[in-house]
């Protein structure tokens, strides 16, 4: 007899799970948490997952307690006796923190990682981290979704004249590589030097833009400056319109502001993270079919090849 699924959430992607749960035609689990007076936390699943097939959904984004919250969550359904531990992180936290760039730094990526295995993870389900290598700081099976997966379908509905895909910076070519290749289109870099984080020195572009329709392509959107910095960029160089397509809509210090004040047409993003306030510039795309969907596949022991657009 197969094991049935029970899906439950953390308190700050509950937004995101109960889409899950209602595509994939099941009510979310029910799960408290509390907290004590010092800032302690305490998770109780408040039904029996014995035998079953436990699916966890909680994005990393700060506050920290998020990420202790989730460890809590897999430690509990693991003494519960859940049959398997799949953990859903649409936004995995600390995914820039992927190697040692300078002396005497920790690898924040790869730290997360050992803690989620460690906590009792089966499998791991994420969308769009910082870098793809972060799949291999896993020794259990990881299944890495694309936010392509919204954004194509989306860009196809607009129908623009003369598209042309253009990366933030050189880092992310290969990203930006992909939209171009399934659109036959042009693409462009814009290339950037940082003195600091969060801080662009110095902006050039690479390739031609005059009279363009212009997607940016990013796995995410923190203070915006070096995105604002590229659209401003790509318009004095003649492009006819520029919007951006970013998979996690962080949002830190003066993003919101940053997005306003820009030349952008628009922002579209996913909903990874929930956004703070509501701006005519931001559209929100949902992943939580994409992931209903790809939890029915792998219960069924299916593929989950045909998830991808290629």
């Amino acid at each position: 007899m197969q094991s049935s699924v029970k899906i439950f959430s953390g308190r700050a992607s509950r937004y995101m799970a109960e889409e899950i749960a209602k595509a994939y035609g099941t009510q979310l689990g029910s799960m408290t948490v509390e907290q004590f007076s010092d800032g302690e936390l305490s998770v109780h699943f408040n039904e029996s997952v014995r035998g079953s097939d436990v699916y966890l959904v909680q994005s990393t984004f700060p506050p920290s307690d998020n990420i202790m919250e989730l460890l809590l969550m897999i430690d509990a359904a693991r003494r519960a006796s859940a049959r398997k531990v799949t953990v859903v992180i649409p936004y995995y936290g600390y995914a820039r923190q992927d190697r040692k760039d300078k002396p005497r730094v920790g690898i924040g990526a790869k730290l997360m990682a050992n803690l989620l295995t460690s906590a009792g993870a089966d499998r791991i389900m994420t969308c769009d981290v910082h870098a793809d290598q972060i799949q291999g700081f896993f020794d259990i099976p990881v299944d890495h979704f694309d936010g392509a997966s919204v954004f194509i379908p989306y860009l196809e509905s607009l129908e623009l004249d003369n598209l042309i895909f253009a990366s933030p910076d050189v880092g992310g070519v290969k990203r930006t590589r992909k939209y171009a290749k399934y659109f036959k289109a042009d693409m462009v870099i814009c290339d950037k030097h940082r003195e600091r984080a969060n801080q662009v020195a110095s902006m050039q572009l690479i390739g031609d833009v005059e009279g363009a329709d212009v997607v940016l392509v990013d796995d995410m959107m923190d203070t915006g400056g070096t995105m604002c910095r590229a659209a401003q960029l790509l318009m004095d160089k003649g492009a006819k319109s520029v919007r951006a397509i970013c998979t996690h809509p962080v949002m830190s210090g003066k993003a919101y502001g940053n997005i306003e004040s820009s030349v952008l047409t628009e922002l579209v993003v996913t909903n990874t993270i929930p956004l703070s306030q509501e701006l005519d510039k931001i559209k929100v795309l949902s992943l939580g079919e994409l992931y209903s969907e790809a939890i029915k596949k792998i219960h069924n022991y299916e593929s989950i090849s045909p998830l991808f657009l290629s």
